[in-house]
Parts: structure tokens; C-alpha cells; sequence
């Protein structure tokens, strides 16, 4: 982080670099400097943000793509469960972690919320029993416990997993949904490390990699949506499943209904992709911008119930000490 402020261009802003063809699931990567590496989840990360503003009379629009990868794993697995719960619109951890605990979703606390979050989105990454007793701290046998119940919650999921590595292995290859490929030579290794390795990859490349197609295709819509308008508004950044966009008081409504409208028809997924927007003057003090029944837009600051989760998942995230 010492070293952003030497970056500023003449112009007074921070320009990154993006690579396509870097990543191997798709996603670009951010270089010189890398801007999607900033954290969220800390304090430190919180005032890392609060740095990155508006041009003056400017504004911040962040465009986030709600559970992005689990709705495409919802979809590639089309397990009932899981799909229910976005039909529902749930909060979907809060979902997963009275299912997982066979408790009312009143009864889950912030912290286990985080739990289930960081096993949600850890089983599409292949997270094994010791990687989450070690991110939670727990008994190795308690994270077995977690998983176990998760795949009883969820058995489409389980059964993706088995038949995902066993369709990589026939062909020696998984594809995202849009048909791009990634040969995974791993999977014949004698190592065993080296053959789990490419089992994780196997799983995680159909969601990760549909995701970044996804992605790729709203930024090309967009830009040439924005351009058709005469729009003012740009867009700044693009991290992972988040596009940050500059805009100004009298054409905010219009891109957050643009930005809505072409995300969320960038893939057609059963469930299907939603967009969750946030507005603000810097990065890190944004509030969440709704559209009301009569399609007029307003601004909503943060929850006490919204602080409580942060805190949580803030301390589920926090680093291994000696």
C-alpha cells in the first residue's frame, strides 16, 4: 500500500492495468497497481477505501453482482434446495446456515451466518475439512461435521462435484457455460497433490469461469450502452464481480437502471443473476441505492443489522495468530 501514492498519474488518478489473458479461468487481472487487491473485510482495508474518491461533483455507483458464483452453481447443479432459497429471495447464508444447522433462520447468529458464508462459497473452491478448521479455528473433525451437514442440505451440489471431476477426467477437460475450455492436465499426475489440485479445478472452473465470461459480457454491453446514450457517466473498475462507475447527481438513476438492466440479462441462469447497488462519494462509505415499486431510486445508509454482519465476517476473515 506504500507504494500507491507514488502511482498517481499527472492527471491525479491511480490507472491500473488490466490483463485478459493472464488468469486461467478468465477473470482479468489488475497490475501496476493492482486494485483488486484491496481488502474489504478489516479495518485496515476500510481506510484503505475511504482514499479512492469522486472527481469533485462526482460520484461513486458500485454495481455488484449478488452471489454471483452460487447462483451459477445453483445452476450447473440445480439443486433444489439451494435454488428455493434464491427463488425466495433469502438472505442466502442466513438460508444455508439454518439448513446446514436444522435451526430457524431467527436463531442464526452474525457470526454463524459468516460460517455458512465462508462454507458457501468455500465448496465451490473445492475448501476441504482442514482448510476450514483452519480458517475457523476449529477441530478438524467439527469442519468434517460442517461439510457433512452442508452436503445433506445440499445433495445436488455434492453430486456436481462427483459428476464435474469424473466428466474432467473422461475428457481431460471442464468448460464454463458459454463452451470455453480449460484442459486440466493435473488430473492424470501421479502426485497426489498435484491430481487434487486439478479435481479443485475442475469443480471451480464451470462457476468461476462462467462468471468472468459474464462479467466480460455486461462490460462490453455496457460500454457501448453508455456510449449510445451520450451518457457522461464511465466505467472506473472492474473487481471480479463488481464494476465501480463514475457518474454525477442527474444522471445517476439512468446508469443504475442501465447497469441493472444489462448485468443481470449477461447470462440467462436458473436462478437468475441479480445486481445489488451502492452509492457514495468514496469507495468505502457507499450506501445502498434501491429502486422502489414506482421505479424512483433512493438511498439507503447502512443497518445496524448491515454493521453487525460486516463485524462478523470481519472476524471469520481475521488472520491465524501465534
Amino acid at each position: 500500500m506504500d507504494a500507491l501514492p507514488s502511482l498517481v498519474g499527472a492527471d491525479g488518478r491511480l490507472h491500473t492495468t488490466y490483463q485478459q489473458a493472464v488468469a486461467a479461468t478468465g477473470r482479468l487481472s489488475s497490475i501496476d497497481p493492482n486494485l483488486q487487491n484491496i481488502p474489504i473485510r478489516s479495518a485496515l482495508g476500510r481506510r484503505i477505501r475511504r482514499a479512492f474518491v469522486a472527481a469533485p461533483g462526482q460520484l461513486l455507483l458500485g454495481a455488484d453482482y449478488s452471489q454471483q458464483e452460487l447462483r451459477i452453481l445453483a445452476h450447473v447443479s440445480g439443486d433444489p434446495g439451494l435454488k428455493a432459497d434464491f427463488a425466495a429471495h433469502s438472505d442466502i447464508h442466513l438460508a444455508a446456515a439454518a439448513r446446514v444447522l436444522g435451526v430457524a433462520a431467527e436463531d442464526v447468529t452474525p457470526r454463524v451466518r459468516s460460517v455458512a458464508k465462508m462454507i458457501n462459497y468455500g465448496i465451490a473452491y473445492g475448501l476441504s475439512d482442514f482448510g476450514l478448521a483452519d480458517r475457523l479455528r476449529i477441530p478438524r473433525e467439527e469442519a468434517q461435521r460442517f461439510i457433512a451437514d452442508y452436503f445433506t442440505a445440499y445433495p445436488g451440489i455434492r453430486r456436481y462435484m462427483v459428476e464435474i471431476r469424473m466428466l474432467a477426467r473422461d475428457q481431460g477437460f471442464v468448460t464454463t457455460l458459454l463452451g470455453r475450455r480449460r484442459y486440466l492436465p493435473e488430473l492424470t499426475a501421479r502426485n497426489g497433490a498435484l491430481r487434487s489440485a486439478g479435481e479443485r479445478m475442475a469443480i471451480n472452473m464451470p462457476i468461476q469461469g462462467t462468471a468472468a465470461d459474464g462479467m466480460k459480457i455486461a462490460m462490453i454491453r455496457l460500454d457501448a450502452a453508455i456510449r449510445e446514450r451520450g451518457l457522461r457517466s464511465r466505467i472506473l473498475l472492474q473487481v471480479h464481480d463488481e464494476l465501480v462507475f463514475e457518474t454525477d447527481e442527474e444522471e445517476l438513476p439512468a446508469l443504475a437502471a442501465l447497469a441493472t438492466e444489462v448485468m443481470e440479462s449477461a447470462l440467462p441462469l436458473d436462478p437468475p443473476l441479480e445486481v445489488a447497488l451502492k452509492v457514495g462519494t468514496d469507495w468505502e462509505n457507499m450506501d445502498r441505492y434501491l429502486r422502489g415499486d414506482d421505479e424512483s431510486w433512493r438511498r439507503v445508509p447502512k443497518s445496524a443489522v448491515d454493521v453487525a454482519r460486516e463485524e462478523a465476517e470481519e472476524a471469520v476473515a481475521e488472520p491465524l495468530t501465534a
